[in-house]
């Protein structure tokens, strides 16, 4: 389904290119490139944003790790054999009760870095929008086109080394998001 609105959205740009092909001159029809991955990546802005939610999922996921430590401890204890049958079953009903917090608070947090993951996502690609569209106008460009990447979707198969606008934009993108 996503694929059918990329390339619907990319044939309806064709088409509009095409339809207004006419009106422009050669020279006036000049279109660029960029990766917004590398924007975001290499700008100290996105640098500093990646790192946060490093920082963000590191914290999450000590917090688990110890989680996940003091179940292992009591489950080493349930087995030790020194534990009345009493005692054994306390245990067991501890254990259990830590697990399911366990497994609540792990799909929390990992709901909360893909919250702030998308979140990221929505504020950075409009950022990086604001960029190119800075780059563009300044250049002259009638369209910026992202050229994406293996693991989403490759938006264009082939261009022109000198049509990558990546380098400008980062520049610019850092100029903006100081």
């Amino acid at each position: 389904m996503r694929r059918r609105g990329i390339g619907g959205l990319l044939a309806g740009l064709a088409a509009v290119l095409i339809a207004a092909l006419p009106a422009w001159s050669a020279e006036s029809l000049r279109v660029a490139i960029m990766d917004q991955q590398a924007v975001i990546e290499k700008s100290k802005a996105g640098k500093r944003a990646l790192e946060e939610l490093k920082a963000y999922s590191a914290t999450r996921q000590k917090i688990i790790n110890s989680d996940d430590q003091e179940l292992k401890d009591l489950e080493q204890t349930i087995r030790d054999s020194k534990l009345t049958e009493e005692a054994k079953q306390e245990k067991q009903t501890q254990f259990q009760a830590k697990l399911e917090a366990y497994q609540r608070r792990l799909a929390d947090f990992n709901r909360e870095i893909q919250q702030k993951q998308r979140e990221m996502v929505a504020e950075y690609g409009k950022k990086v929008q604001d960029a190119a569209q800075a780059v563009a106008q300044r250049e002259g460009y009638i369209a910026v086109i992202d050229k994406g990447n293996d693991a989403v979707i490759k938006i264009v198969m082939y261009y022109q080394p000198a049509l990558d606008v990546t380098d400008r934009v980062i520049k610019e993108f850092d100029r903006q998001n100081k």
